[in-house]
């Protein structure tokens, strides 16, 4: 006979299906991922809850919070205690009082019994309303919780969040708290909008990739860093999510990995961030702070992935959409509490209206001979019945109790001129609420205005949107190892000591080769490469450098005639092979050179002392020959047989300058055309820099220099023979002067004032053109505002750099600034 019960068993991979769907479900809803609607995860809805039964507007111990919690959240006290210190991290909802940790340095909060919290004044007015909040039961069924909290502002994107559920994670950026405001605002009057992150820990953001925070977009967030001296590197804030003690830890990395050379790294951070970088000698600093960005975590790479719970449902959106979202919801709930207000105000004047009918009228005497509760009611009702009318609603016996239970103290000392005092107040409220409701968006606007009046201060922007330049990290990776070559064998690396040194190189460097019978390679450089027998030329190569320039005579295996060529390599694939023959067997090269700087030199050729020409030795100019690319098959030199070549003159570039351009969005010089064309530079040319706090500097013209954008005025291919003007306060003198300068130091990268020193001091004004006019407004004698053209070569003449200038006659300069020859005119 079969068991019953075997008809009710589940195939184990059914349970599964079943068991994993549904704590999939959990996870996602009831974990990870936040509700659009309020912005919060089930665990900080439940402490805000908690909280809010709690407040009083004193200060309640954490571990106190976390009990009240339990109440809610059916998980441990730690997880609890995380959540609500993360919450108080962010500064918005929750005031603290003791050591809640610091995000920067990575530091935990104390123990929940030492520190205490209550909710800010922000969280009590935009977060709570028991009225417009939606309950459901608690996890035991004791006690109600809501679903969802009446938030009135955009509180997900303000704080950000983060969560990893079963086959899909979240992480949204936090953004400012005025640029949201003011972009629901703009939402509420029809505008487009635009918002990006802003984050606690400050630092800087290349929003270029943003894309809105949708799936797939990215952020580079980079700690800022300044140059105390030439020696030392000061790091002022860290980017988001990464602590100093981690940041410290990956400088140290890139140090021992030869990717940076430094002396040492101290962390001096107190109440700002400050990590003190001492560089080795003889280093760079501007190629170090590029360095830094590429090889430590003093820049990350952030992939934001806004997905969020709507309808029970997660949902993959934009940061913009979800504002949008926000906005409408909170318009939705500020008229839903209008609507109840509305409600209030209409059962107090229904009331109030019926307790004067009661009173005035004296109803109350005709109930003295009733003998039954339903005479009372009955009598009552008789007596307001003449003015029912005029009431919104119908009079119920509950209306008609509720005057039964006047105390004769209050009947005795009724106020009818105090009465009719609040029916006026409440109708006047009753008519703004009404008006209210019927211009909804502007009460809306309105709410919005007045959170950024009472709640804006100290919630400026901390993080500041710039656009990174791209580091190359070949360029700035210091030399930590030494190329050596077995030419004869056809072995490099930095393993052959006992061979051939070539030159410093770092272990992330491609290396170029050039071999006798003309094949070349791009390879990786390691401890030992084989790369091809008959090693003729060798270096450390860069596929963006613009001005290598390769120059080679080669023979044709197959004609026997002699080519010559100049070309450059380019982008290249790495270990294939290329030629520079034109790959016929025998081809062999006889003479190569390598040019930074597109040299051409003149060489001897001398031909076979048997062959058939007239002349056997000439020389060749390869300055005559145009730069092409590395197929190219070159010119005929000769169709008799060569004997040898050699080097017989230098020759100069057949380059021209190096067309430099200032971005100056980034602070860093190009040749990509970006931003202001500062001249064509030979390699002895430099750079003036004339800056905001009235100094100079002289630089070489390298692509690697780093400029703040807010310290730099200008910059300008430097001539010794061009006058700079300026215009400054004397703050010794407390007088304006005007100044006409040569450059007449020479000293590369070194700093030097021509303004005086004096605290006070301050630029106003600094030019390198020829010939400037400066348009000056200032306040005269008799406090009347003028303006007026000048000529700066007709107030002073050129002096020393160090002069103190031609003194001003006026005392209350308002602005100075630079006006085209049109406006002179």
């Amino acid at each position: 006979m079969e068991d019953s019960h075997l008809h009710d068993v589940i195939p184990v991979s059914g349970m599964y299906e079943s068991w994993f769907l549904e704590y999939a479900s959990y996870v996602i809803l009831e974990r990870a991922v936040p509700a659009l609607n309020d912005g919060l995860k089930p665990v900080q809805r439940r402490i805000l809850h908690a909280m809010k039964e709690m407040d009083d507007g004193r200060y309640n111990k954490v571990a106190n919070i976390i009990g009240q919690t339990m109440q809610y959240h059916p998980h441990g006290d730690a997880s609890i205690g995380d959540a609500m210190v993360g919450l108080g991290q962010k500064d918005l909802l929750i005031d603290t009082q003791g050591n809640w940790g610091d995000v920067r340095t990575g530091d935990g909060a104390a123990a929940s019994r030492y520190i205490e919290a209550r909710l800010t004044k922000f969280a009590l007015e935009v977060v709570f309303n028991p009225q417009t909040t939606e309950w459901q039961l608690s996890y035991d069924g004791r006690k109600n919780e809501p679903i969802t909290l009446p938030v009135k502002f955009p509180l997900l994107l303000a704080q950000g969040t983060e969560g990893i559920a079963v086959g899909l994670s979240t992480k949204i950026l936090p953004h400012n708290f005025i640029e949201l405001i003011k972009a629901s605002i703009d939402i509420l009057k029809g505008k487009t909008i635009e918002i990006f992150p802003d984050f606690p820990t400050g630092g800087m953001v290349d929003i270029a990739h943003y894309n809105q925070g949708k799936k797939g977009s990215k952020v580079r967030v980079r700690a800022r860093i300044e140059e105390l001296d030439s020696k030392t590197l000061i790091i002022k804030d860290v980017p988001f999510g990464i602590t100093t003690d981690g940041l410290m830890e990956s400088i140290v990395k890139a140090n021992d990995a030869g990717k940076i050379k430094i002396k040492k790294v101290t962390d001096n951070t107190a109440k700002e961030v400050e990590i003190q970088v001492a560089l080795a000698p003889g280093v760079s600093p501007d190629i170090t702070m590029s360095a830094l960005y590429a090889f430590t975590d003093c820049e990350v790479s952030i992939s934001p992935n806004a997905c969020v719970i709507i309808d029970d449902r997660p949902l993959f959106t934009s940061v913009d959409e979800m504002l949008k979202v926000c906005t409408e919801n909170t318009v939705k709930l500020l008229e839903k509490e209008l609507f109840i207000r509305k409600n209030e105000l209409l059962e107090k004047l229904l009331y109030s209206s019926l307790e004067k009918i009661f009173i005035e009228n004296r109803i109350y005497r005709n109930i003295e001979e009733a003998t039954t509760w339903e005479m009372v009611l009955q009598i009552i009702d008789e007596g307001i019945t003449p003015y029912k009318p005029q009431f919104y609603r119908e009079i119920t016996q509950d209306d008609i109790a509720k005057l039964t239970e006047i105390k004769i103290k209050r009947i005795s000392k009724y106020d009818a001129f105090k009465a009719d005092e609040l029916m006026r107040n409440l109708e006047n409220e009753l008519t703004e609420v009404e008006f209210n409701l019927s211009n909804l968006t502007e009460y809306a606007i309105n709410f919005y205005k007045n959170l950024l009046n009472k709640y804006s201060k100290g919630k400026e922007r901390r993080t500041e949107i710039r656009t990174f330049d791209t580091i190359t990290a070949t360029k700035v990776a210091a030399n930590n190892q030494k190329l050596y070559v077995n030419r004869l064998e056809g072995f490099i690396g930095y393993g052959l000591k006992k061979d051939e040194y070539v030159a410093d190189c770092s272990d992330i460097d491609d290396v170029i080769v050039f071999l006798r019978d003309g094949k070349f390679k791009v390879v990786k450089i390691a401890d030992k490469v084989f790369v091809g027998k008959d090693i003729i030329h060798i270096e450390v190569f860069n596929k963006d450098d613009e001005r290598k320039v390769f120059n080679a005579t080669y023979l044709d295996g197959e004609t026997g005639t002699t080519y010559v060529k100049r070309f450059q390599v380019g982008g290249i694939t790495r270990d294939r092979e290329n030629d520079l023959t034109r790959g016929t067997k025998l081809s062999k090269v006889l003479y190569f050179t390598a040019n930074p700087n597109g040299e051409a030199e003149t060489v001897t050729v001398q031909l076979t002392p048997a062959c058939k020409a007239k002349i056997k030795v000439f020389d060749f100019d390869f300055a005559t020959l145009a730069i092409k690319g590395r197929s190219a098959q070159g010119n005929i030199l000769t169709k008799y047989p060569v004997r040898n070549v050699k080097f017989k003159i230098a020759g100069g570039s057949t380059l021209g300058g190096l067309n430099i351009y200032y971005d100056n969005k980034i602070g860093r010089l190009n040749t990509e055309e970006r931003g202001i064309y500062l001249g064509s530079f030979q390699s002895d040319d430099k750079i003036l820099a004339l800056y905001t706090d009235g100094s100079y500097q002289i630089m070489n013209a390298d692509l690697t220099n780093r400029y703040e954008i807010a310290e730099v005025v200008s910059l300008h291919k430097f001539d010794p023979k061009v006058v700079i003007s300026a215009i400054y306060f004397d703050g010794e003198h407390e007088s304006f002067y005007i100044k006409r300068f040569l450059i007449e130091t020479t000293t590369i990268g070194k700093t030097f004032s021509f303004i005086t020193e004096h605290k006070k001091s301050k630029l106003l004004l600094v030019t390198a053109d020829e010939q400037p006019q400066f348009k000056m407004v200032y306040t005269n004698e008799v406090k009347k505002e003028v303006s007026n053209i000048y000529d700066v070569d007709l107030l002073t003449e050129v002096r020393g750099w160090k002069a103190l200038g031609t003194r001003l006659p006026q005392q209350r300069i308002k602005t100075v600034q630079i006006v085209s020859s049109e406006e002179g005119e």
